[in-house]
């Protein structure tokens, strides 16, 4: 299986998790949603629009800052 390169919202969104020594499924519990679909963010094979928002907030991340990479 090939490994999928993170997107540049996926490289924030990792290396905020990493800061915070918090795992993506924490995340996704806190967001609402599921592991996969954001591991699916963060390799760009979905917006996860209406989940940034709540993600940035989860992570002390300012929402527009990602959005603008998203």
């Amino acid at each position: 299986m090939k490994k999928r390169k993170l997107s540049p919202v996926g490289v924030i969104i990792k290396k905020r998790l990493i800061e915070m020594g918090k795992t993506q499924y924490q995340l996704a519990a806190e967001v609402g949603t599921s592991s996969n679909y954001i591991y699916l963010i963060m390799i760009g094979e979905r917006s996860g629009r209406s989940f940034i928002p709540k993600i940035a907030q989860a992570l002390g991340l300012d929402s527009n800052e990602i959005s603008k990479t998203a």
